[in-house]
Parts: structure tokens; C-alpha cells; sequence
């Protein structure tokens, strides 16, 4: 039974008859019906929504407006599904959609996970939570010339010099995180420094800008935080990727139960 109750579609469908019996007795009306009757469970619950918004029960006149809204939206939706306004229109139909959605995932967003599932998500993600590796290093620009900078890395390494073009981006950064260097010289610079050997000139290395020769004076690895100091952000992640899980798992159910037949042009 316990495993049983841990399944995405047991939720899925014991949400959607808690919503459908909310439904029924809130708003699930006969439309050739032409008399609106508001019981005192309805007039109870319209007030309750109000205090939960304002942090306080409505006046009497608050709480006329508040019968009249309701039925004024009443009427209109009765007219409405008369005059068939609901068939064929997306925005109703992505509406539905959502409702469907929430129905799968309802419960999840205030979900808390257990130790072993936060430990058991955090060691399986850890990669994600890993600050980014920092260096220390020079670059010298050479344009669009990668034979040049070829060159150039050879007669630095033997210490000698070689022109290099002027650039409106430092000649070293110092500690410089990965994003940091991505934002500067761009993602492919960043990821090759992973690559490349310490105190020596190497590359040559691309950017936006042309080639560059690199030489990496000192790499801080990147390290992944204890997930006591981030347990808070693993538990909103498990959370996230729960109701995704969710969401899909009931959505496969529900078209396991579909015949699709596609023409294509």
C-alpha cells in the first residue's frame, strides 16, 4: 500500500477527484438550468477567499459585491456554454490544459523531501552545485592569424617575443572564475582553459576575437559546497524536477490510453 500511494498516477488521480467533487458542489451546474442558488457553504467560501487576501472577513456591503460578482459570472458562463463559446478555443483549451497539469502535479510545489531523498538527489546532481573552476592567467592576442600564434607560442615558451595586436580586453586576469572569463572572451575560451597545462605558453586559443596564446599561471578546481550549506536550494531543486517527473509520468498514462494517428503533408 505505501508504495502504491507513492505513484505519480495514484496522486494524479486521487487530485482529480478531490477537484472534481470541489467542482460539482462549487460550480458544476445543469446550463438549461435558468435558477443560480448560492447555499451558505458557497457564501462561507467566497468570504473565506476574501479574508485570505485581505487578511481580514469582509463588510457586509464587501461581501453583497462579492454575491453579486459571483453570480453575474454565473450567468455569463451559462450563456456562454450555451452559445457553445467553449468549443474550439485555444485559450480555453490551454486553460484546460493547465488545470489538467496542476491536477498531476498538486501537492508537489509544498512537498518536502526526506533526508534520504535530499542526500540521494544531491550526490546524484552534484555536478550542478560545483562552483566554477577560477584561473590565473595571461593572454596575447594575434588576430585572426592562427598560423602566427602558432608561432608566437613557441618563441614565448624559449623567451623570446613576438608582435602582438592590442585589444580592448586585459592582458591577465587574476583568480577570474569561469563565467567571468566566458563573459570577457567567450564560452569557448572559458571551457579550453580546462585543457590547457600550467606556466607555459600553450594554445593557440579562439575567441570572438581571433587567436590567443595562454599561459595559465595558477587553476583553483572548482568544489562542490557540503549540501548543509545548500540545503535549501537542493530541496527547491528536487522539488522542481518532482513535479516535471510527475507532470510527465500522468501525461504518459493518459496517452498510453490514446490511439495516435498522424498525416503528414
Amino acid at each position: 500500500m505505501k508504495n502504491l500511494l507513492s505513484e505519480p498516477l495514484v496522486h494524479f488521480l486521487i487530485a482529480g477527484m478531490a477537484l472534481f467533487a470541489f467542482s460539482e458542489y462549487y460550480g458544476g451546474v445543469d446550463i438549461s438550468d435558468r435558477q443560480i442558488t448560492l447555499d451558505e457553504a458557497q457564501v462561507t467560501h467566497l468570504a473565506d477567499q476574501w479574508q485570505q487576501s485581505w487578511r481580514r472577513p469582509p463588510t457586509a456591503k464587501e461581501l453583497d459585491g462579492l454575491i453579486r460578482d459571483h453570480i453575474k459570472e454565473e450567468v455569463y458562463y451559462r450563456e456562454a456554454m450555451r452559445l457553445g463559446l467553449d468549443t474550439d478555443d485555444p485559450i480555453i483549451r490551454r486553460r484546460l490544459r493547465s488545470k489538467m497539469e496542476f491536477i498531476a502535479t498538486a501537492g508537489v510545489e509544498n512537498a518536502a523531501p526526506t533526508d534520504v531523498e535530499l542526500t540521494r538527489y544531491y550526490s546524484a546532481n552534484k555536478a550542478r552545485y560545483a562552483a566554477d573552476p577560477a584561473y590565473s592567467f595571461d593572454q596575447r592576442y594575434y588576430g585572426e592569424d592562427e598560423v602566427g600564434a602558432r608561432r608566437a607560442i613557441t618563441l614565448l615558451n624559449a623567451g623570446k617575443n613576438f608582435p602582438v595586436l592590442l585589444l580592448p580586453l586585459p592582458a591577465a586576469m587574476e583568480k577570474a572564475p569561469a563565467r567571468d572569463i566566458a563573459r570577457e572572451f567567450g564560452d569557448g575560451f572559458a571551457e579550453t582553459l580546462r585543457i590547457l597545462p600550467t606556466a607555459k605558453w600553450a594554445g593557440p586559443v579562439q575567441s570572438g576575437y581571433g587567436w590567443h596564446a595562454v599561459r595559465i599561471r595558477a587553476t583553483n578546481a572548482s568544489k562542490v559546497p557540503p549540501l548543509a550549506d545548500i540545503v535549501q536550494q537542493v530541496s527547491n531543486d528536487w522539488r522542481a524536477d518532482t513535479k516535471v517527473k510527475r507532470e510527465a509520468a500522468a501525461y504518459q498514462t493518459l496517452l498510453d490510453g490514446y490511439t495516435i494517428r498522424i498525416a503528414r503533408p
